[in-house]
This record gives C-alpha cells, structure tokens and sequence, in this order.
C-alpha cells in the first residue's frame, strides 16, 4: 500500500512538474520568430511603438487603397509580398514583421501584437482610407481583433481559429491548458463585433487548425457578415499554391454555404 501512494505521489509531481514546463514554455510553443530574408531597396519602413521598433515590407503606392498582411508564426512576411502584389494591383501593401521577426525587436505577445496592428493600421488609414486586413494562420487571430475595433474595408481570414485556447486543448488534453495560457487569441469572441465584409479560407485538409475550429469561426460572426471558403486539396502550408487561393484573397471566389458545426 506504501508503494502504490508513493507511486501516486511521484506520478502527481512529475505532472505538476510538467505543467509548470508548459507554463514557462508556453509562448516558445507559438512564436517561431523567423528572420527576413527577402526585399528590394525601399521595400522596407520602420515603425516605432511602445517598446519595440517594427519593420514593415512594403510595396508604396499613393492610390486610396491599401493591405494590411498579418502572417503565420512562423512566417517570413516578406516571401509574400510577390503574390499580393500581383494579387492586389494598384494598391498600398503594408506587411508586418511581428516583434522578433525580420528585423523587428521586442517580444511576442498576444497584447503586443494586437497594439502593434492596431497601430500599423492607424498609420496606413491615414495615408490610405480603404484598408483591407489579411489575417493568416496566428495573424487571423490578430486580425479579427484589429477588426473589432478599426473601420476595415474588408477582412479576409486565412486558416483561421476559433481560439488559440481550443487549439491547446486538444493538441494538450491531459494539462489544464485553458487555465495557465496566457495568450489565448479568442477570435470567436471579437467576432462579433466586426462589420466588414469577412472571408474565411480554409484548407480541406489542414493538419493544424482543425476545420471544426474555422467553421466554429464563421458561426461567431453576426449574420451575412461572413461567408466561408474550403481550398481543396490543400494542407495548412499548401493553401497558397491553389490556384483558388489568389481568387479568394481577392474576393473573386464564389462563397459556399455555411457548414454546420456538430
């Protein structure tokens, strides 16, 4: 009897042992800051925020209209900007390199982040007043929010989430994920209050946001506000190589009918 409670005891430490790891660990386990390895002269700026100073590729444009791109975690930003740019003719593109990727300093943060957006998007407004916002992968997450609070021309939402927290749940079942994460990128909760025109793309076999997760998404938007469309026979990483992918980003692929969510 001795044995099977110092058993229990020893199990039960390894565990708490374990969840103060993933505590501490919590934040390497989503930023995977990248450095940046593309640009030409002058497709760069700088743009200095509390804390931090963060770089932004750019492609200039003096015209009304404008892109906001929010990438992946683990997203080199500046690889994008040959697609948008044929994507999104005769428009300002404006790619943001998040705290500690590119050449942008600081850290990570889920608070950093969407103060970081909201202030790219203030400085592009001003110069651009029909701005559109692309949220990819972790970027929907700050996307949605950026939303929430900015008069965005259009959002467009890339492999999106419900929530971070729901993600951690089920890639993390026996640890209380819901209880020590502290950047939880609730989407489903900001979605609410977004009105501009939203489109969700999602890969019909993405290997990291399950899809329960993106339609759960579209269900939080007010009604007619979102529509939804799957990428066939595309992964998480592969989205992009579909010839609808472009098509979708533009807002020229025809929306599908809502899923629903068991």
């Amino acid at each position: 009897m001795r044995y099977v409670f110092g058993s229990i005891l020893a199990a039960l430490a390894l565990y708490l042992v374990a969840c103060v790891g993933l505590y501490f660990a919590q934040r390497s386990l989503i930023y995977f800051p990248q450095p940046r390895r593309f640009g030409a002269p002058g497709s760069l700026i700088q743009l200095p925020v509390p804390g931090a100073t963060l770089d932004v590729t750019v492609r200039p444009d003096s015209g009304p209209r404008a892109l906001i791109y929010l990438g992946g975690n683990a997203e080199d930003v500046s690889a994008s900007l040959p697609q948008l740019s044929d994507t999104f003719p005769g428009q300002a593109l404006y790619l943001l390199h998040y705290r500690a990727y590119g050449g942008s300093t600081g850290k990570p943060t889920e608070a950093a982040l969407f103060a970081d957006a909201l202030a790219l998007f203030d400085m592009v407004q001003a110069s651009h007043p029909q701005v559109t916002v692309i949220g990819r992968s972790l970027g929907s997450g700050v996307a949605v929010h950026l939303a929430s609070l900015r008069p965005v021309a259009r959002l467009v939402l890339v492999t999106p989430y419900d929530s971070i927290a729901g993600i951690a749940a089920l890639q993390f079942p026996w640890f209380p994920v819901t209880q020590i994460l502290k950047d939880r990128f609730d989407s489903g909760v900001y979605a609410a209050s977004v009105s501009a025109p939203t489109t969700i793309v999602a890969a019909d076999n993405d290997e990291i946001i399950p899809r329960a997760s993106s339609q759960l998404l579209l269900t939080r938007f007010k009604p007619g506000v979102a529509h939804y469309i799957n990428v066939p026979q595309t992964g998480h990483n592969t989205i992009a190589d579909s010839p609808l992918y472009n098509p979708s980003l533009a807002g020229e692929a025809a929306p599908q009918p809502a899923m629903k969510v068991n």
